[in-house]
């Protein structure tokens, strides 16, 4: 797609008419008074964790912002592969991908050897490696990232609409409530002209603080961001500009002799580009505010780092200068770690509120959105009285770990982006060795939980080596049985807080009495021990807790979809339907063979169980009933 061809525009660029752009936000009147969660903050974090309670209309979910209305500009943009896989269960990966631009390929550029006042290309990586993901790493405005989180709201069966203009006074939590009450008191101040200085009271039995860096949830429950001062200015700028420099629609890492370096990520639209500048090196203590940097300062540095090429700015969109921080707090809920035993989270945080990051390796929007995935099942389980209280501890431990390591990457990619400042100037070659290296955190795909309760042990990873245990689910091409259709396996994990089991079958006859898969459906469906015998509500679809999918090494056309076991045709709804996209095939055709490509066993087979948030949780032999019921036991409450 094009657009901003003629000057910046906010919105859906579908829409022919700049003024219709943008739609209404907002629920009219007051709060509600008493609700489940509340979550505080419209930035991505909050509105991720918001679209996905939104799915579960017995959860009463209210969401508050300080800001008057929705983001329309600026801020974070880079979406990495392992975001757009979230997206997709969402269900607004394909207009992401439409509208976004797409990260193909970086360059480098660093000082000519022969004019060290000048720059020449240096290099030139393929941004993503092969295979890692079936999604690109694209860019888009942040703000059109909170619209497709806010639609899939509107459209939810909660119908979820955020109130804005409220400011957050305090929260205090009752010690003495039990599990299920609503044991937190919030105090909300209107700021909006109408009604400004009311204030309102809500009761919830959890409050999540996605309210940023200067989090007013964070430093209620008494935590710290800790870590390094901000030592380096940095101006970012969306611009419409005419220039010769010729890799202006790459990616390009640019390092001067002198002037420092400078990052340009185009932008969708075919025409606006943001650039990173690199300003200057602050004191100890010292706050870049205190520079009175303009935005024509920051065009005039670009201008210098980008010699022999020029640069005209003729339309900015958006800019701003900030410090390179790196910080993060020791946990993000507000249960002591002396007190994990005794007490239940009630108050947590996510996002910029318990982890910042510099913009260089673009972590900061997606992690932030990654921890509310992970928050938001866990959430939605607890309260639907599926699993115990205590899984809402597994939150903090998982997340807290992560982002230091991701904090620990960013900390020493962005010394070497701002090695142009340091004694000996700009090294390129180690700046593009590095990004090629770690090319899995840009991506996002490096994420790895530790064996814990939700994260089984290793002890049969070897029956699919491809599919880490504790790693996002790596999805593969695969072939539906029913209706022949080319899909992605992974596509089946949708955004609806349910675990998948995928049974990989053994090279057998999947239909025969005696087969393995045969007999797993049989223990899944007769056993009382079966997970999803235990753990089902009575009256509710089969699948609506644990949901199997199946999938064999025979081409689809040599199986007979009606000689399979009926679990994996289950009968469905209010009038029993036939669902008939639990079972697929390898992508024989197209040279796809999902056993080959993510390793395996053929002999034996495997089940892998997926959790909501598409992490893989455990490995098992296909016929290990006991460790399959010993994992959902740990954590899950069996109904009524």
């Amino acid at each position: 797609m094009q657009f901003h061809l003629n000057g910046f525009q906010p919105g859906d660029p579908e829409i022919a008419d700049p003024a219709a752009r943008i739609q209404a936000s907002g629920a009219a009147g007051a709060v509600p008074g008493e609700v489940d969660v509340l979550i505080v903050g419209c930035g991505p974090a909050g509105l991720t964790l918001a679209a996905q309670l939104a799915q579960f209309p017995d959860i009463k979910t209210c969401i508050v912002e300080q800001k008057p209305d929705r983001l329309l500009v600026g801020q974070a943009d880079g979406i990495a592969c392992r975001t757009m896989e979230m997206f997709h269960a969402y269900g607004f990966s394909e207009r992401v991908l439409k509208e976004a631009y797409w990260v193909n390929e970086t360059t480098f550029w660093k000082p000519d050897e022969r004019s060290p006042e000048t720059i020449n290309c240096s290099g030139r990586v393929q941004d993503v490696e092969d295979g890692l993901s079936e999604f690109p790493h694209v860019i888009l405005n942040q703000a059109r990232i909170h619209d497709g989180f806010l639609d899939i709201m509107r459209k939810s069966p909660a119908k979820l609409e955020p109130h804005y203009s409220r400011r957050l006074l305090d929260l205090q939590v009752d010690p003495a409530a039990g599990s299920g009450d609503h044991a937190v008191t919030v105090r909300l101040e209107r700021v909006d002209a109408a009604n400004e200085g009311k204030v309102e009271t809500v009761k919830a039995r959890y409050v999540v603080g996605c309210d940023g860096a200067r989090s007013t949830v964070r430093k209620s429950i008494g935590r710290e961001l800790h870590g390094d001062s901000a030592n380096h200015a940095w101006g970012v700028m969306d611009v419409l500009a005419v220039t010769d420099f010729p890799d202006i629609r790459f990616k390009s890492l640019i390092q001067s002799a002198k002037d420092g370096s400078l990052l340009i990520i185009p932008r969708e639209g075919g025409y606006m580009v943001r650039i990173y500048v690199e300003l200057a090196k602050l004191e100890v203590g010292e706050r870049v505010a205190n520079r009175n940097i303009t935005a024509g300062d920051v065009i005039a540095k670009a201008q210098r780092i980008l010699k022999p090429h020029t640069l005209e700015v003729k339309e900015i969109a958006w800019w701003s200068v900030y410090e390179i921080g790196q910080r993060l707090t020791d946990k993000f809920d507000d249960v002591p770690n002396a007190e994990i035993a005794a007490r239940l989270p009630r108050i947590f945080i996510a996002g910029d509120a318990c982890h910042t990051h510099s913009p260089k390796a673009g972590q900061g929007m997606n992690v932030s959105m990654q921890d509310a995935f992970n928050l938001g099942w866990k959430l939605a389980a607890v309260m639907r009285k599926q699993c115990a209280p205590d899984l809402l501890h597994s939150y903090s431990a998982e997340r807290q770990a992560v982002a230091k390591e991701l904090i620990d990457f960013d900390r020493e990619w962005a010394g070497i982006l701002a090695s142009a400042a340091k004694a000996g100037g700009a090294d390129a070659a180690r700046t593009q060795d590095y990004f090629v290296r770690h090319g899995r955190y840009t991506a996002g795909t490096a994420t790895h939980y530790r064996p814990s309760l939700l994260t089984g042990a290793a002890s049969h990873q070897h029956l699919a080596q491809g599919l880490v245990i504790g790693k996002r689910f790596h999805s593969a091409p695969v072939i539906r049985l029913a209706d022949a259709k080319p899909v992605h396996l992974g596509h089946a994990g949708q955004a609806d807080g349910r675990f998948r089991i995928y049974a990989f079958s053994p090279a057998e006859d999947p239909a025969a009495a005696g087969s393995a898969i045969r007999a797993f459906c049989n223990f899944l469906t007769e056993a009382p021990e079966s997970p999803i015998r235990r753990y089902t509500p009575v009256g509710a679809d089969v699948d609506s807790v644990i949901d199997l999918r199946a999938v064999f090494q025979q081409g689809h056309r040599e199986l007979a979809i009606e000689a399979m076991p009926p679990l994996l045709l289950p009968h469905k709804g209010r009038y029993s339907l036939l669902d008939y996209e639990k079972m697929f095939c390898p992508d024989l055709k197209s040279g796809h063979d999902v056993f080959a490509m993510r390793g395996i066993d053929r002999k034996a087979g495997c089940m892998v169980v997926v959790r909501p948030d598409q992490y893989v949780a455990h490995v098992l032999p296909l016929d290990d009933f006991a460790g399959l019921a010993s994992y959902f036991d740990a954590f899950m409450l069996q109904v009524d």
